[in-house]
């Protein structure tokens, strides 16, 4: 019986790795531009004519969010989630309550004056890459999550969340007008297919990893910070629980433990079927045959011989 699970869907995996990993890849003010302007059809290209004013300060960090800057009369709230989230208009509101508490204060603008304010116009963003499926486009209100004294009134306050699925495969116009954006879907996209195998962790993140490099994905990010960009996936996940669930039922409690040879032999049995996968896997992502024999040594404590063996019975020769 197969008890492997998707770390994305386990309660023990820390989606954090992908919020973080979104700062680090629009951390450079001509991406973070690229992706405005793919957003809005917009056609700026001084990339100083964007002002970052993500909260930084102690006070905020409860209110952290991942990018908010201001652009002509724009201000912008981006947000990444991997997890669909319907409250996220009220993070906004919030939000957006002390980015103008802030505006107002720098301006020295008078909120007091019997003349109108003018104030720059709020864009709250959410991009979404969770494993649920979810639209291209949603847009998400405040007003929904308000409970109604009747049907007819109207509430005082409102803020519009408009969410953008960025799995790989989804707006693939916004994709295209933003190469920062499509790399990064797709490099989310590599590492869930290899942490989908039965490859260790550690393995899968790094042969992920490399195999962007090699596809020229967010190459910049992943050469010069790869140590980084690893331990910040590594670290996120419950390494002893997902190990755990990956295990077949039985397989390394019987075959570890010593327990009747009846039980070894179909422990035995397990772990052949375990390394057929593996290596039908493996060779499904292009790996050599050289790389699998030695995954399959590291994962299954096989001498080199014995990987061989395995290797000339399994793998699939061109």
């Amino acid at each position: 019986m197969n008890n492997r699970i998707n770390p994305q869907d386990s309660p023990s995996a820390n989606r954090e790795y992908k919020d973080r990993l979104f700062r680090l890849v629009f951390q450079k003010k001509e991406d973070l531009l690229s992706l405005y302007n793919a957003v809005n059809g917009t056609s700026y290209d001084d990339p100083d004519d964007l002002e970052v004013n993500t909260l930084e300060n102690a006070l905020y960090l409860a209110m952290k969010n991942d990018l908010s800057f201001l652009i002509g009369a724009t201000l912008n709230l981006y947000e990444h989630q991997s997890s669909f989230n319907p409250n996220m208009p009220i993070r906004g509101v919030m939000y957006f309550s002390k980015l103008y508490e802030k505006h107002i204060a720098s301006h020295e603008i008078n909120i007091y004056s019997s003349a109108p304010k003018r104030l720059p116009f709020p864009q709250h963003i959410v991009f979404y890459n969770g494993t649920q499926e979810e639209p291209d486009r949603l847009t998400l209100r405040l007003s929904d999550l308000f409970e109604r004294p009747h049907t007819d009134c109207t509430p005082c306050l409102e803020c519009l969340t408009t969410m953008l699925n960025i799995n790989y495969g989804h707006n693939r116009a916004l994709m295209e007008k933003c190469l920062r954006l499509k790399e990064y879907a797709i490099f989310v996209d590599t590492v869930r297919k290899y942490l989908s195998s039965d490859i260790s962790l550690k393995i899968s993140v790094s042969l992920a990893v490399d195999a962007c490099i090699k596809s020229g994905i967010l190459t910049d990010i992943l050469t010069q910070q790869k140590t980084e960009v690893i331990q910040m996936i590594l670290e996120t996940f419950d390494q002893e629980k997902y190990e755990k669930a990956m295990r077949r039922e039985g397989y390394e409690d019987g075959y570890t433990a010593g327990k009747s040879d009846g039980y070894k032999s179909g422990a035995s049995s397990e772990r052949d079927q375990g390394i057929r996968r593996l290596l039908s896997t493996l060779q499904e992502l292009d790996i050599s045959r050289e790389t699998a024999a030695a995954k399959i040594c590291e994962k299954y404590h096989l001498s080199g011989a014995d990987a061989e063996i395995y290797i000339r019975k399994y793998w699939q020769e061109d």
